[in-house]
């Protein structure tokens, strides 16, 4: 058997900070195991405050577990996940930049020629929709370009994996449903293996192969698993209109709403 791109055991990411003098813990994950397939589209879901990006983070190298082990395609992971690309909430284009540069920065930083990062970022920016845009400016993009970069900044690396930390939640709905659509078609072509961060239930069954659900917090940890069984390819508008999507969207938040009620009546009584 093939070796699991991303392999969580029994990890738990403990925070320290000091208040007034005083130690503080705080245990966001604990005894989570998690395991993503080459090639699979996972999305995790749940509660604010659940530790669904620490996890993507620790899978990023960019934490470390305070117990348990993170595994990279069968070998531990020590400091950054260089097989990983990450696409973070924000879009992290640098800002005196353009388009073109921008996408074709790492490329450049990993000690290809220039020229050659140059041609490969402008036929990068016409997959993703952009062409004419290449010497524009951050500054000068809607919100929905700049996250067309932002996937073209990641993609150009091809990354053994992919990861996304609730990448178009800042995006209205139409703009949104055309970048979930453009990643699957990217996705599809080199099926690597994805981890996705998201709050929107519809977003994660319309894309996924399979969605975990994490508890509310203090400890979070997996409490639910589903093979997302809906035929590829999918429009992510049209999908959520069939019943096989009703149904398991049903049953994932008969999973779900109990854990959000409980994160909402936690922080309705530390406010």
């Amino acid at each position: 058997m093939s070796k699991a791109a991303i392999e969580l055991t029994d990890v738990e990411c403990t925070f320290v900070s000091q208040d007034s003098g005083e130690m503080t813990h705080y245990t966001a994950v604990k005894g989570v195991n998690l395991s993503i397939a080459d090639g699979e589209f996972v999305s995790v879901v749940g509660p604010t405050g659940c530790g669904k990006s620490t996890l993507l983070n620790m899978s990023a190298g960019l934490l470390e577990p305070s117990h348990g082990t993170v595994r990279i395609f069968g070998e531990p992971l020590v400091g950054l996940n260089r097989r990983a690309g990450y696409m973070f909430q924000a879009d992290s284009l640098m800002p005196w930049m353009s388009a073109v540069d921008n996408v074709a920065a790492g490329l450049i930083f990993r000690g290809e020629p220039k020229e050659s990062a140059r041609e490969q970022a402008m036929q990068w920016l016409k997959r993703v929709g952009l062409s004419g845009f290449e010497s524009r400016y951050p500054h000068h993009l809607s919100g929905g370009m700049r996250k067309h970069v932002a996937m073209a900044q990641t993609l150009i690396m091809d990354p053994d994996i992919i990861l996304l930390d609730e990448s178009f939640s800042a995006l209205d709905i139409q703009t949104r449903q055309l970048m979930e659509n453009e990643l699957l078609d990217l996705w599809a072509a080199k099926r690597k293996a994805v981890l996705f961060i998201t709050h929107d239930l519809d977003e994660a069954i319309a894309m996924s192969d399979r969605v975990v659900v994490m508890s509310a917090g203090p400890a979070s940890h997996p409490i639910g698993e589903f093979v997302i069984d809906l035929p590829r390819p999918r429009d992510v508008a049209e999908v959520r209109v069939t019943p096989r999507f009703i149904e398991l969207h049903t049953a994932i938040w008969n999973v779900l709403r109990e854990e959000v009620l409980k994160s909402y009546e936690r922080n309705r009584r530390a406010a």
